[in-house]
């Protein structure tokens, strides 16, 4: 998986890149526990975006509770594999998805 950030000013966006599995959801989650600081907007680029795993979700989930209270986050690009997963766990009910 590959993480690219985006900060401009208080707005965060982060692109994440192929799977988001066991193996790589500890690297996302210590990527942002590193930049929260300040941030009131939080996008989250899920374009390239292959595969993610109940470890993303949890990842994800955990992102979404932090900026609950910080400000807001919301998911971008989105495919279809990764929505239905959305769908099945019922994160399209707590995670603003364009």
């Amino acid at each position: 998986m590959t993480i690219h950030q985006n900060r401009e000013e208080a707005k965060l966006t982060v692109a994440i890149e192929g799977r988001l599995d066991t193996m790589t959801a500890p690297e996302l989650e210590k990527a942002l526990e590193k930049i929260w600081s300040g941030v009131s907007e939080f996008v989250l680029d899920m374009t390239r975006l292959e595969y993610v795993s109940s470890a993303g979700l949890r990842v994800i989930l955990k992102a979404q509770k932090i900026m609950s209270r910080q400000g807001k986050m919301k998911l971008v690009g989105v495919n279809e594999s990764i929505m239905e997963v959305f769908e099945i766990t019922g994160f399209t009910d707590i995670l603003t998805i364009e």
